[in-house]
């Protein structure tokens, strides 16, 4: 007799809504595995908007499917989840629909919570924060008081980029090509403001190095981080100002092409504007940083400038060198001034050709220096025209010429960086507020630990304009001074809320700690955190802001952690007619409504099948129609009693392909995550075992059915559990242990493989059919007639054709 129930429809609303019921109260996965290998999965904490996009499902499906496996697995996994709760749109919503930020937020975050819950993501919710509660922001409070102390918080004035349409300081991150990251149809403008700062250059070095041991991180993340961080080896010259005391100090990476100056350009915010310029200038080069504002992102400028009717003098040869402002420079590189060598900058060419500046060789490369100059000549070679150091490889007189330099007091070798410090200084209400108070008499005083946490007042006017809230609240602002007991005023600035994500995932661990904002045993216990995932776009604002929280919190004592994320992945993002979603395009998909049509079990594996995840992909209705219609075969084919002939052949094959797809999917989770072919695999194993269904023995069908539904249980969790259940299996599916496949039935048949080296036949080897290229040229390398060829070579290339050849060429 087959034990199989009989057989009822599937229809996921019957019995999903109440697993994730039973699931929200019982919180099955806190403390699972205890004792077991640590594992800490972690998901991008969501902005509460409102209500779960699908970029969100995609997001959370692939962690939670991870997650689930390792606890399978046996690992001790934690798996929090949060909520990024201040921020301009909670505020700007309020003065939409004249209601409170924080009603507005925490009623946003109990949808959201419930929808996580419906779609059966296996969050540990005792470790829920959400980071615009007081407990949650006091620690932001209290370590920016620790970074004071440090050095590493400071407070100066400065151009700082200013968007209109939010009324605040953007950082430089937030401002790339001169619009708001929030608002890309708004240009950015320039303010002089007090602000604070994060000093992130302090730790530039370390954060440039450390991408080094990041291995796991895509490479496309760490080259955007290299890219942003900058750093630029070269030579700090100073150019002495004719009729006046100041020098002007230039960065240069090319120090050998000095003799080919032709000017001396200055950013337009240049301090020494303000000394050298008339008003009119100044306004004219107020004008060019503007206009320069307004271009869009990645957007070049046309190259603009004026002369500013003083001189500089080379001091190398001491050539008088015209002193203009240009709109290209730009002061957060080096000094905000550099000098223009239009023979040997492709920028300097076209500024100087259009102002018809001087443009002078005085590098000559191998190939020669053609008759007319269409374009700088940025190739090296021996140096022309540049005084005792003609003649000298153009290599060689960097490093001569820098110390020369040296010598003369007027240089010295430097490095320079693109990252610019971090203004945190936010002119809104819905932010942790500043904890720092000003005095007349004692200057800026920190707020003493014990008064922790500065609360924001309930009350205040929300304008959506001019200075911040909080500076019209005098009952906010008016206060004692701590140290000399006389009237004082609060800082009325918020902090940038990218400060309350730079560190949450440490909050994590240790929730309710009190005395610190977590405990150092858990730090050590839980962190790195194991697996990050989340979208591309935050590869530079969020990821290079949690590096330096996470350096900066272990200089001061708090941990002994370097980098905060062992391996990081970057989700593709989903599209609909072939455009980013959004509610202006009219193509938003809504998750709630494919959960009532098709369940919440076909709606994330979906999103799973249709592409690798780290692809983008194009919406399809008709795609998650499929899946649940596969999904109702597996309920079928379970639930369907058994009365088949045990043919030993039926068995066989049946039992090997349950095999060979247990094989190809816990490989797919230890390694490269193409759940796509993991389901495509289970699918597979459908039809293989519905052919035969007539033929399979009772053992077998109990077999094939065990491992199935364990192999399901991490991408359709309630259907599995709702199975396990039906088949009067005790206690949850997800806490039994993920099998192991047998080596001889998951064997696959294997396709032969031609080893070449420099297109000649060596060697040939057996593959499975669907191995990869990575996997082909380690076989490949390992093959006893191949690698002695390889011995202490390394290939220029090397050619893999899956199913088909490697071909090392050397």
């Amino acid at each position: 007799m087959d034990d199989s129930p009989q057989e009822a429809a599937y229809q996921p609303a019957s019995f999903e809504p109440q697993w994730a019921e039973r699931w929200a109260a019982q919180n099955p996965y806190a403390g699972a595995n205890r004792g077991g290998r640590k594992y800490y999965v972690l998901e991008m904490l969501p902005y509460p908007s409102g209500a779960l996009h699908m970029g969100h499902v995609r997001n959370y499906a692939i962690g939670d499917a991870l997650a689930r496996y390792c606890w399978m697995r046996g690992d001790d996994v934690l798996h929090p989840m949060g909520w990024d709760a201040f921020g301009l749109p909670a505020e700007n919503a309020a003065i939409q629909n004249h209601t409170h930020p924080r009603t507005w937020t925490l009623r946003n975050i109990a949808h959201m919570k419930v929808q996580d819950q419906r779609f059966g993501f296996s969050y540990d919710w005792t470790r829920e924060v959400a980071t615009c509660l007081p407990e949650y922001y006091r620690w932001n409070q209290w370590l920016f008081l620790r970074l004071y102390e440090r050095g590493l918080a400071y407070r100066k004035k400065g151009l700082v980029n200013w968007c209109p349409k939010c009324a605040t300081v953007l950082a430089n991150e937030q401002a790339e090509g001169g619009v708001c990251w929030r608002h890309e149809d708004t240009a950015v403008e320039q303010k002089e403001l007090e602000q604070w700062y994060f000093r992130i250059t302090a730790y530039a070095e370390e954060l440039l190095r450390g991408l080094d041991a990041l291995p796991e991180w895509p490479e496309r993340v760490r080259t955007m981080q290299r890219n942003w961080i900058g750093r630029s080896e070269g030579a700090e010259v100073e150019f002495a100002l004719e009729g006046g005391a100041a020098r002007i100090k230039v960065f240069t990476t090319r120090i050998d092409t000095i003799y080919g100056a032709s000017a001396i350009l200055l950013a337009p915010e240049h301090p020494l504007t303000a000394e050298l310029l008339d008003a009119e200038q100044q306004a004219r080069a107020r004008a060019l940083r503007q206009k320069q504002g307004k271009l869009g992102p990645g957007e070049e400028p046309p190259k603009e400038g004026f002369f500013s009717g003083r001189w500089g003098l080379n001091p190398f040869n001491g050539e008088r060198l015209p002193i203009w402002v240009a709109n290209f420079v730009l002061m957060g590189y080096g000094s905000g001034a550099v000098m223009a060598v239009p023979g040997h900058d492709a920028r300097d060419f076209d500024f100087c050709r259009k102002y018809e500046l001087p443009i002078r060789v005085v590098v000559a490369p191998a190939a020669g220096v053609p008759e007319e100059l269409e374009a700088a000549l940025e190739a090296d070679g021996s140096l022309v025209n540049s005084g005792p150091y003609t003649g000298m490889e153009n290599r060689r007189a960097m490093a001569a010429m820098t110390a020369a330099a040296e010598a003369a007091g007027f240089g010295k070798g430097t490095v320079t960086y693109r990252l610019q410090d971090w203004g945190v200084s936010r002119q809104r209400y819905w932010g942790t507020p500043i904890p720092m108070i000003y005095c007349a008499a004692c200057g800026v005083v920190p707020v003493p630990e014990e008064q922790l946490p500065v609360l924001l007042p309930d009350k205040v006017e929300l304008t959506g304009q001019g200075q911040s809230p909080l500076a019209a609240d005098a009952g906010f602002w008016r206060t004692a001074c701590p140290q000399c007991g006389g009237e004082a005023r609060r800082e009325t600035d918020t902090m940038d809320t990218f400060v309350d994500s730079s560190w949450y995932f440490y909050r994590y661990v240790s929730p309710q700690a009190e005395q610190r904002p977590f405990e150092a045993e858990e730090i050590a216990r839980w962190l790195p955190v194991d697996q990050y995932i989340g979208g591309i776009e935050h590869a530079i604002l969020h990821l290079i802001y949690t590096r330096f929280f996470t350096k900066a919190m272990r200089d001061l004592g708090l941990s002994k952690v370097d980098e905060p994320i062992t391996r990081l992945f970057t989700q593709g993002m989903i599209t609909r007619h072939g455009a980013k979603m959004s509610k202006s395009r009219g193509n938003v998909v809504d998750p709630a409504g494919l959960i009532e049509r098709f369940g919440a079990d076909a709606t994330r594996m979906y999103v799973l099948f249709a592409a690798p995840p780290e692809k983008d992909f194009d919406w399809n209705d008709q795609g998650v129609e499929g899946i649940h219609r596969f999904l109702g075969r597996v309920w079928r084919i379970v639930l369907r009693p058994g009365a088949g002939s045990g043919s030993g052949a039926a068995d066989g094959a049946v039992l090997r392909r349950a095999h060979q797809t247990l094989r190809r999917i816990t490989r797919d989770f230890e390694g490269r995550w193409h759940f796509n072919t993991s389901i495509a695999a289970l699918m597979e194993l459908v039809n293989e075992w519905q052919a035969r269904d007539a033929e399979l023995s009772t053992e077998a069908r109990r077999q094939v059915r065990g491992l199935l539904l364990a192999m399901l249980a991490p991408f359709a969790p309630f259907l599995a559990q709702e199975l396990w259940q039906r088949l009067g299996r005790a206690g949850a599916i997800g806490r039994e242990r993920w099998p192991a496949y047998d080596p001889e039935l998951a064997r696959e048949e294997e396709i032969e493989i031609i080893v070449q080296v420099n297109g000649k036949l060596r060697a040939r080897l057996k593959a499975a059919p669907e191995a990869e290229a990575a996997e082909l040229e380690q076989a490949a390398r390992g093959h006893e007639r191949i690698a002695p060829l390889l011995e202490g070579k390394t290939p220029r290339q090397v050619v893999v054709v899956p199913g088909r050849l490697v071909n090392f060429l050397i």
